[in-house]
């Protein structure tokens, strides 16, 4: 089962940025709710199965697959790996902090970690803040965070 997680981790990594490089800014929040919510609580789940240096090896693993599939998608590939790598150690800090049940911790390390990954990847990646796309992005990664984590929360019953 870890493998197919990796795998869609990786898989949903890849695609996000490959779509932006294709689509721009206008895609971003729906990346964001169906993408990088999955992202989110994938990570939680991978937190509790992996070491935290084989969750960041991932992360930057991605990062190079994209530029290889596409590189065009060079800045990117570079603004995802940062923001991911951000966001994956805020997300893990928080998540390692809270007490109680998986569904709690992972929707509150959810929240920290959409805010860092909305705020850092579209200014990296186009090189300006852009408030609406930073706001859409963060709702929908917190939307799409909860969606996944109740899924997967419910998929370990």
């Amino acid at each position: 089962m870890i493998y197919v997680a990796l795998i869609a981790y990786a898989a949903a990594m890849v695609s996000a940025n490959l779509l932006v490089v294709v689509f721009g800014p206008a895609i971003t929040p729906l990346n964001a709710f169906v993408l990088i919510g999955f992202d989110l609580a994938m990570r939680d789940w991978l937190h509790v199965r992996l070491r935290p240096w084989q969750m960041l090896a991932l992360i930057a693993a991605t990062g190079g697959v994209t530029f290889a599939l596409n590189p065009a998608a060079g800045m990117i590939a570079i603004a995802s790996a940062v923001s991911f790598t951000a966001a994956a150690l805020v997300d893990w800090g928080v998540f390692a902090s809270i007490t109680g049940s998986w569904m709690k911790r992972s929707n509150l390390s959810n929240v920290a970690g959409a805010a860092v990954d909305s705020v850092v990847f579209p200014t990296l990646a186009f090189g300006m803040l852009i408030p609406h796309i930073i706001a859409l992005q963060f709702i929908a990664k917190v939307a799409g965070g909860a969606l996944w984590s109740w899924l997967l929360n419910n998929a370990r019953k």
